[in-house]
Order: structure tokens, then C-alpha cells, then sequence
């Protein structure tokens, strides 16, 4: 089974802009507004399709079920993949939001999943920043308290963030993505948002858009406090060029600068590839797949062992889980 390209599933929302086709030659409308761009994707209607090859057309939720053990590896038996891969634009700063973890979204919704995520700053206008958790001291009547005079903003730890910058926002934390931030985005395959607070904006109707705030303070965890920047570790053993960015329950970051080739070993699971700068080559068995800035491949478990190489010191982001 050849590594895997699927069609991008486009999203258009009030924030987006157009550098998903600016800076990763995504293929779209004339529209100003594409906020997103849903690279791998197996979440109820929302398929990721395979564009070439011999599973071309095939979508991500038949594959887990027919070609489980070549797809998935050790991990065969999943009914559903459990990572959802984004590309997000946000020309606009993005509502204030919390999503629940698994044991609060499964009391919402049956058999559903929380939503831990992280992010990848691909670029960032000069005073962009992201907001992660909240100051230190805020509780949960202070916050109330906030949300009652409109000043949420005050409660909020604000970073200045520029390309490379990586967040891990755990499921819980109080956040939004400020506007002049591209990323790209690992997370739990899930969509359960709770918006807390939309920065007293109206809508073109002249409302504020609803909000959910009694659900968002249910989840919240007040005792994860400020989060900072994750600082990029060089593995023991790894080539110098091969940073770990995030090491969670639900999925695993690696951050491989190609400036000489590096090997993925057969560890009998699946991983995903993620261009974030140049492009690269991924050679797995008798496929030899070109992989440019903004391109997103499924590596099956039964294409394993990859090596990657580059002649344009390419960055790609490695995800996987345990």
C-alpha cells in the first residue's frame, strides 16, 4: 500500500482569507474567506477521498474498515482514524474557545471524542499572537466576572507568535487564534467547540453571534494556568535536524529539517507528512512521492520504511501515534 495524498476538504468562514492558495497552493474560488483547509479527515460526513492511485476516490472511513491492517498497522480494529490534520488561515482573530476532553464530549455526545490539539505557525504578520490559557490567579468568578463587563481579553496570556512556534493546546485550555496567523493543526478528530467570548463583535445582521458559555465554563481546567511555547528537543539518537515538538496521549510531533535524508523505520503504524517548506521526497518500496510546502500524505503502516531527502533543505512535520 503506496503512501496516500487526499483532496483537501475546503472550509469558508467569516475569518479565513486566501493564503491557503497564496503560500500553499491550495486550488480556490475567487472568495475571500477560506478559512481552512482539511487535510486528512474521517469525521462523519467530513471524508478525506484519496486522489490518485489505486485507492483513488476512496474515502478515509473506507479504508480504515477495509484496509485496516496495511493502513493502520498495530492499530487495526479503529473505527474511526483518530487524528483530524488542518490547514487554518485566520486573516481574523478567531472567537475565544474551549473544547471538552474525552471524558466530558462522550457525556455530550455518544461515542464521541474530546479535542486536544496543536499547532505549527507557518507565518505570521508582525504582531500577530495566539492566546493559550489563562493569567495566572484567574478563577472561575473572576472569569465570570469578566464575561459580565466584556473584558475577557484582560484574563487571557497573550504570545506573540512568529513562523516556527509550536502550541500544544490540551483539551480544556482557554484559547483563540489571533489575526496574521497561518498554521497548521494536529488534533483529535473531533468538532466540539464552545465558544466563551467573541470580543463584543456583531454579526452582519447587527447580533452577536451566540455563544456558549455556561458549556465552556463546565470545561475549562482553571488549574492549567498560562501555556508557553513548546521548546523543540533534539531526539536521542535522531539526526541533529530532527526536533520532538509534542509528545501527548493522542498523537506524537516530530519537526525533520531535510538538510541531509532521514529515515522513518518500520514501527507497524501509520504516520502523516506534512510540508511545511520546500519539497522533499518520500520513497517508500517502489513509490518515490514528491511532497511540497502545503501537501499533506497518510504513510501506511505497510509502506514502511520511508526515507525522506531533500536538495532544498525542505522542513516537514512528522505525526503519528502511540
Amino acid at each position: 500500500m503506496e503512501p496516500l495524498k487526499f483532496n483537501p476538504i475546503l472550509k469558508r468562514i467569516r475569518w479565513g482569507g486566501r493564503r491557503l492558495a497564496d503560500l500553499l497552493g491550495k486550488s480556490i474560488g475567487p472568495e475571500s474567506d477560506y478559512a481552512e483547509s482539511w487535510e486528512i479527515c474521517d469525521h462523519g460526513a467530513d471524508q478525506s477521498i484519496v486522489g490518485s492511485g489505486p485507492f483513488r476516490g476512496w474515502e478515509l472511513r473506507r479504508l480504515v474498515r477495509d484496509q485496516a491492517r496495511e493502513l493502520l498497522g498495530i492499530h487495526a480494529g479503529l473505527a474511526q482514524f483518530p487524528l483530524l490534520i488542518k490547514f487554518l488561515d485566520a486573516h481574523d482573530r478567531l472567537s475565544v474557545q474551549i473544547h471538552p476532553n474525552d471524558e466530558q464530549a462522550r457525556a455530550l455526545v455518544a461515542n464521541q471524542r474530546g479535542k486536544t490539539e496543536a499547532w505549527v505557525i507557518l507565518a505570521a504578520e508582525p504582531e500577530s499572537a495566539i492566546y493559550a490559557g489563562l493569567k495566572r490567579g484567574v478563577d472561575e468568578p473572576a472569569l465570570r466576572s469578566a464575561l459580565a463587563q466584556g473584558t475577557v481579553e484582560k484574563c487571557l496570556n497573550r504570545l506573540p507568535v512568529a513562523a516556527g512556534d509550536c502550541l500544544y493546546i490540551p483539551a480544556g485550555t482557554v484559547h483563540a487564534i489571533g489575526e496574521g496567523v497561518l498554521l497548521a493543526e494536529v488534533q483529535q478528530s473531533s468538532d466540539l467547540t464552545f465558544r466563551l467570548f467573541d470580543w463584543n463583535r456583531v454579526g452582519a445582521d447587527g447580533k452577536p453571534r451566540s455563544l456558549h458559555i455556561e458549556q465552556a465554563l463546565a470545561c475549562i481546567d482553571f488549574g492549567l494556568g498560562p501555556m508557553n511555547k513548546v521548546t523543540p528537543i533534539t531526539l536521542d539518537g535522531a539526526a541533529a535536524t530532527t526536533e520532538g515538538l509534542v509528545k501527548s496521549p493522542y498523537f506524537t510531533i516530530r519537526r525533520h529539517t531535510l538538510s541531509q535524508p532521514v529515515t522513518i523505520a518500520d514501527d507497524r503504524r501509520c504516520h502523516i507528512l506534512i510540508g511545511l517548506s520546500g519539497t522533499f521526497r518520500c520513497a517508500a518500496g517502489l513509490s518515490n512521492e514528491s511532497i511540497s510546502v502545503g501537501e499533506t500524505v497518510l504513510i501506511p503502516a505497510a509502506s514502511l520504511p520511508v526515507l525522506l531527502a531533500s536538495e532544498s533543505k525542505a522542513v516537514a512535520l512528522e505525526v503519528f501515534w502511540d
